[in-house]
């Protein structure tokens, strides 16, 4: 099932079991943010980036190889080099995507991030090392930048397309293919959004945390907080532009943010998580923060 019909859609998702696969990967990838910079390209519709903002690179890398260490107590994590050329390889999920046995590439808007899909080395790692199909959806029309676009329910095979400039309705149906999805509720976001996780985040598949101020229809996260009740998380916008919503569950009993993020969060929410069998684990991200992006960002999924 695609469908914007958010009524319909919530009819299917709560007769589904969390019996689709596992809620958290069994490992992460990261790519290094060598020379670290804020590409043009991408604040042309990243409303989180602001170029007149002066960068540290050799500051970035510390905090970045700082995730890798606090990541690998969740789950194995490997690092690819970054490269001066592509400023937002460090945002890999946006570029690739796995499901079990499955590469998926990404139709990405921007050509400095499309070039990012040409390195052979990830996809060798994975078609090579790791004997995965390759899925590459630069071979049909629609624009879909995976897991920044879709936030994925993987516990009951649920996608959530937020469309706009980096994400149409075809690359989503691409995406959903790809993945083998059950269903996927496309939803247009906001003015001046430009991903889906940065407006929200399923933890471990029994858990939300939303912004409702991220999408252009009020009725889209109160029917997403209905199914997700009563483990619902609602951030104001403030929140969302410290970037808590952009957080993830790499295990099962432990929320990964940014620590802007965990900071923006009040009591009540994090009691809220708590309450829901989440400990909060941030990391400090605030160089990285400043290319528009954060920790869910860095992440690129293993499945």
């Amino acid at each position: 099932m695609i469908t914007r019909d958010t009524g319909r859609f919530l009819a299917f998702a709560r007769g589904l079991a969390a019996d689709f696969g596992p809620a958290c990967a069994k490992a992460a990838f990261l790519v290094a943010p060598e020379g670290f910079a804020l590409a043009e390209q991408s604040a042309s519709d990243n409303a989180y980036m602001d170029l007149s903002v002066r960068v540290d690179p050799r500051r970035a890398l510390d905090q970045h190889r700082e995730l890798q260490r606090a990541l690998a107590e969740d789950l194995p994590t490997v690092c690819f080099p970054g490269d001066p050329a592509t400023p937002d390889a460090l945002f890999p999920n946006n570029v690739f995507a796995t499901a079990p046995g499955r590469l998926v590439i990404g139709n990405m808007r921007h050509p400095v991030r499309q070039r990012e899909a040409e390195r052979a080395d990830i996809r060798g790692f994975f078609t090579g090392a790791l004997g995965y199909r390759e899925i590459d959806l630069r071979a049909q029309p629609g624009i879909c930048e995976l897991t920044g676009s879709m936030v994925v329910d993987r516990a009951r095979g649920l996608g959530f397309a937020g469309l706009g400039e980096r994400c149409d309705a075809v690359g989503a149906a691409a995406l959903h293919a790809a993945l083998g999805l059950r269903a996927t509720l496309l939803f247009d976001l906001a003015p001046g959004e430009y991903h889906a996780n940065v407006v929200m985040s399923v933890l471990a598949g029994r858990a939300l945390v939303v912004c409702p101020g991220g999408f252009a229809d009020p009725a889209v996260p109160a029917a997403l907080a209905a199914l997700y009740a009563p483990a619902v998380v609602t951030l104001d916008d403030a929140q969302k532009a410290g970037f808590a919503g952009n957080c993830i569950a790499l295990r099962g009993d432990r929320v990964r943010i940014s620590q802007a993020g965990a900071d923006a969060l009040r009591p009540g929410q994090v009691a809220a998580l708590a309450g829901a069998g989440f400990a909060l684990a941030p990391v400090p991200l605030d160089e990285i923060e400043k290319a528009g992006g954060s920790l869910r960002c860095c992440v690129a999924e293993i499945y």
